[in-house]
Parts: C-alpha cells; sequence; structure tokens
C-alpha cells in the first residue's frame, strides 16, 4: 500500500468510526433534540464526504508537514491545529450559519468537541502514515 493511501486511511478510518459512533451513537439524542439531522442519514454520502476529506489533507500533509525537519510530534501537532480549524470551519460553523436548529450555541459546543477528539487521533496517524523516513519512527519511540 502506497504511503499516500495509508495517510487517506489515517484520517478516513478514525473519522468514520468516530463520526458514527459521536453522531449515532453517544450523542444521538443530543443532536436529535437539536434538530438539525435528517431522520434517515445517508452513510454513503458522509463516507465519500469523507473520503475526499481524507484525500485533501493527506495530500496537503504530504506537500507541506511531511517535507519539514521538525520533530514528529511537533509535524503532528501544528497539522492537527490546521486540520481542526479547517475542519472546523465547515462542519461547524458553516453549519450553524446555515441550517435550522434548535440551539447554535450547543451545537457549536457538540460539534467542537467532535472536531478536537477527531483530530486528537488523526494529527499523529498521519503523521505516522506519511513520514518520509525510518528517522520519524526513532523519533517516536518506535523502532526497537
Amino acid at each position: 500500500m502506497t504511503r499516500f493511501a495509508l495517510g487517506v486511511l489515517a484520517y478516513l478510518v478514525p473519522t468514520f468510526i468516530l463520526g458514527f459512533i459521536w453522531h449515532l451513537v453517544l450523542f444521538e439524542h443530543a443532536y436529535k433534540a437539536l434538530a438539525v439531522y435528517r431522520t434517515d442519514v445517508i452513510i454513503p454520502f458522509g463516507f465519500l464526504s469523507m473520503l475526499i476529506q481524507a484525500m485533501i489533507f493527506a495530500w496537503i500533509y504530504d506537500r507541506i508537514f511531511a517535507r519539514q525537519d521538525n520533530a514528529f510530534w511537533l509535524r503532528a501537532l501544528s497539522y492537527a491545529v490546521l486540520g481542526a480549524a479547517l475542519s472546523w470551519s465547515f462542519t461547524t460553523l458553516a453549519v450553524a450559519a446555515k441550517n435550522v436548529m434548535t440551539s447554535v450555541p450547543d451545537y457549536i459546543l457538540i460539534e467542537t468537541g467532535f472536531t478536537f477528539v477527531q483530530w486528537i487521533m488523526v494529527g499523529p496517524l498521519t503523521a505516522l502514515s506519511l513520514q518520509q523516513s525510518a528517522r520519524g519512527v526513532e523519533e517516536i519511540g518506535v523502532a526497537g
């Protein structure tokens, strides 16, 4: 599997699993109370959206962050901050701006939590999957 495909999976897998559990299990009642989502969620559309995002975010990491000579955790953190800010702008602010819901502040709070948890996972996983060399593995203490 190519490095790029691993980078795509580093975003896609945790985001899909977390998104499903967060929105449809853990906080299902909160989202129903917000009345912001349709009752018959179209999961394939959500998956396709995440796949497109995964390809773009993997490309961004590979072109900008993987080439930096910073420590692994600094690259992962920088990428996570940028990714979280972008994600938050189109999954939280844009939705709150144009969708009808019972409470904009509650929606912003719950979606900000989701974005934070998402990027805590995605940042390091992407950095790990798109490392330029074995040097990065040694930096995080994975090498023997």
